[in-house]
C-alpha cells in the first residue's frame, strides 16, 4: 500500500492531476456562470503559451482573458457570443478548436491531399518504372546451366 502511495505521489507532479490555472479571486460567486466560464476558458487558447487553454496557462494575458470572459458572462452574453467576441477582437488562432470554413479549408484539408497526391506520385513512378530489364544469358552460360541443373547435387564438383 505505502509503494502504491508513493508512486501516485510521484506521478501528481507530472500531470496526471488536472492544472489549472484560475486564481481563487477570478471566480464567480454564481456556481452556474462560474461553470460556463470554466467550459468556455478551456475553448479558448492562451495566446502566449498557444498550447495551453486559458484556463491552464498562467500567463498574464490568460489571466487577462479568463477575466474578460466573466465580465461577458456577467454583463449577460451567451456562450457563442462570449466566443465570437473573442474570435473578432483576437482572430480563429484564439480557439483551440478552429471551426471549418472556406478560409481554413486548405489547413484541414491538406494533410489529406497531400498523402493522396503522394500516393498518385507513387504509382506514376510504379508505373513508368516497368519491368526491369533482363539481361539474357549468352548460349554458353545456358548450356553451364543446364550442366549445372542436371547434374545430381550429391555429386562433388
Amino acid at each position: 500500500m505505502r509503494i502504491l502511495l508513493l508512486i501516485l505521489s510521484l506521478l501528481l507532479p507530472l500531470g496526471l492531476a488536472p492544472a489549472h490555472a484560475v486564481q481563487p479571486d477570478e471566480v464567480l460567486s454564481n456556481p452556474a456562470l462560474e461553470a460556463r466560464a470554466r467550459e468556455l476558458s478551456k475553448e479558448l487558447r492562451c495566446m502566449v503559451c498557444q498550447n495551453q487553454s486559458i484556463d491552464d496557462s498562467d500567463a498574464p494575458l490568460a489571466r487577462d482573458l479568463r477575466l474578460l470572459v466573466r465580465e461577458r458572462l456577467k454583463a449577460g452574453d451567451t456562450n457563442q457570443q462570449v466566443l465570437s467576441f473573442m474570435v473578432d477582437r483576437y482572430g480563429e488562432f484564439v480557439l483551440m478548436r478552429p471551426v471549418l470554413s472556406w478560409r481554413n479549408a486548405l489547413l484541414w484539408g491538406a494533410p489529406i491531399l497531400a498523402i493522396l497526391l503522394g500516393g498518385v506520385f507513387v504509382l506514376f513512378a510504379m508505373r513508368r518504372r516497368g519491368a526491369p530489364d533482363v539481361a539474357r544469358l549468352t548460349p554458353d552460360e545456358e548450356a553451364r546451366v543446364a550442366r549445372l541443373l542436371a547434374q545430381d547435387p550429391r555429386e562433388e564438383r
